[in-house]
């Protein structure tokens, strides 16, 4: 049992990357993705954690893309998580998200919710901090009650708080990752919130610009959509991946591997995408 798409608190999740380690060897996974937002920086602990044990490590990220209606993200996996032009971009959007904090610190206080930005900064563990961070100060505040009711009153899109931030179109983010020598995949395909005709047509567009997987299994997809997804994957000649998209007590309901408790990803997907390179991305 493998897991693809793991956070930890080098952008929003609770738990250091050696810590997942040791979370996945109790769940008995066999290989592990650490895919923190905009950041590699927990990529060497992860590799040490792993470094002579059962658990494959796998260097990945998460990049969010300009994209309508919904939102899109792309995972990228196996890459040389210390290659300067990659973690120039990373830099970059990293200021992007530092910009748009700022942004909605002022419009909390508009509304009545002073704060710092270092009550933020001091509930991140790493150096890409975002709106869960400031859901988290908001919450030792006062404000609200859970990080939950953070988003749904105040931080999601359309909430009075929400502010866009700077992102990579998907034609940059795609090879951008492929240029360091890894492999991109399309995370969570139900957040884009497109119809069927315009997911077949942006998944050839993606394919052109150098996809390789598209992220079948997820805790938020149904049934139905795993096998829609799964099939897509197949007729494009794409990798069909997953992930729990584990964040730790952020989204205590998610367990390492199995998500809601049904998720399984193969085995083989990893072998698929990677051709099972090196475990330090090389």
């Amino acid at each position: 049992m493998i897991d693809l798409h793991v956070h930890s608190t080098h952008s929003d999740g609770t738990l250091t990357p050696a810590e997942l380690i040791a979370a996945a060897r109790a769940a008995g996974l066999t290989a592990l993705a650490l895919t923190d937002h905009d950041t590699v920086s927990g990529v060497p602990e992860l590799l040490e954690a792993a470094r002579g044990g059962p658990i494959r490590a796998v260097p990945g990220v998460e990049l969010s893309a300009e994209f309508e209606p919904g939102t899109m993200h792309l995972l990228g996996y196996g890459f040389r998580w210390d290659d300067p032009a990659l973690n120039a971009i990373l830099s970059r959007l990293r200021d992007g998200r530092a910009d748009r904090n700022r942004r909605i610190l002022d419009l909390l206080a508009e509304h009545g919710m002073p704060m710092e930005m270092g009550e933020a900064l001091a509930c991140a563990g790493g150096e890409s901090v975002g709106r869960p961070h400031i859901a988290r100060a908001m919450m030792a505040r006062g404000y609200v009650k859970s990080i939950e009711e953070a988003f749904e009153r105040w931080l999601a899109k359309g909430r009075p708080a929400y502010q866009p931030r700077y992102r990579l179109k998907p034609e940059e983010a795609i090879p951008a990752i492929s240029a360091a020598g890894g492999a991109a995949v399309l995370a969570h395909p139900v957040s884009l919130k497109i119809a069927e005709k315009e997911l077949v047509a942006l998944i050839r567009r993606l394919r052109e610009a150098g996809l390789r997987g598209i992220e079948v299994w997820h805790p938020e997809h149904t049934a139905a959509q795993r096998r829609r997804y799964l099939q897509l994957a197949q007729d494009h000649g794409l990798v069909a991946t997953g992930g729990s998209d584990f964040h730790g007590a952020v989204k205590p309901a998610i367990r390492l591997g199995r998500g809601f408790g049904d998720l399984r990803v193969p085995d083989e997907a990893l072998g698929k995408l990677l051709g099972w390179r090196a475990a330090d991305g090389g």
